[in-house]
């Protein structure tokens, strides 16, 4: 398969410490590793593409593992995550899919206690559209404090022949989570959702 080729990383962490109510005591962080790379299957339909995602789990792999240094570094302190794909317009949904296997395991690999599947979202578009991508907790994806998004992108990229590949991590709840549900101590951690 195609070699991975990284024109750019950002790497991007924010704290909220109230949304209008108490100020939290430790603010909930929340950060992106977004890599551009080039999109070997731009401006063609290619048969054969699933390859590829084994050329990008090292690189899923470095950006779960510089996420987590942005955090603190530890991965203990991970509750939850997230992922997703711009694709340039000069290629198609599909390509923005082959993210979802490296992305997502590279993630649980470093991440103890993460059972639950990583919600993901993708698109194509032109240079700087924003992404949300969804956050769920790492071990329980019925855990509501821990639903959340974090908007994404680059005001350069994806350019047409460039995926934009993202994880997103946070370190707890919504900062005034009061929506009830499954608490996240509670969580018994045998499925992934409970």
């Amino acid at each position: 398969m195609p070699e991975v080729v990284i024109r750019k990383i950002v790497v991007s962490v924010e704290e909220t410490w109230h949304e209008g109510g108490p100020v939290a005591r430790v603010p909930l962080r929340k950060a992106a590793c977004l890599a551009i790379i080039d999109n070997p299957f731009a401006g063609r339909y290619e048969e054969d593409i699933a390859g590829f995602m084994d050329d990008l789990k090292p690189l899923g792999v470095q950006m779960a593992q510089r996420l987590i240094e942005a955090l603190g570094g530890d991965a203990g302190a991970i509750q939850g995550y997230g992922k997703g794909a711009i694709v340039g317009e000069a290629g198609e949904i599909e390509h923005g899919a082959l993210w979802h296997v490296p992305g997502g395991y590279s993630m649980r690999e470093l991440i103890k206690d993460s059972m639950a599947i990583v919600p993901s979202t993708k698109k194509v578009g032109a240079p700087g559209v924003r992404l949300d991508i969804p956050l769920t907790h790492t071990n329980a994806s019925y855990v509501r404090s821990h639903f959340d998004a974090m908007e994404v992108g680059v005001n350069d990229a994806p350019r047409a022949n460039e995926l934009v590949l993202a994880l997103v991590m946070s370190t707890g709840a919504r900062v005034h989570n009061r929506a009830g549900g499954l608490e996240a101590d509670a969580i018994v951690g045998e499925d992934g959702l409970r």
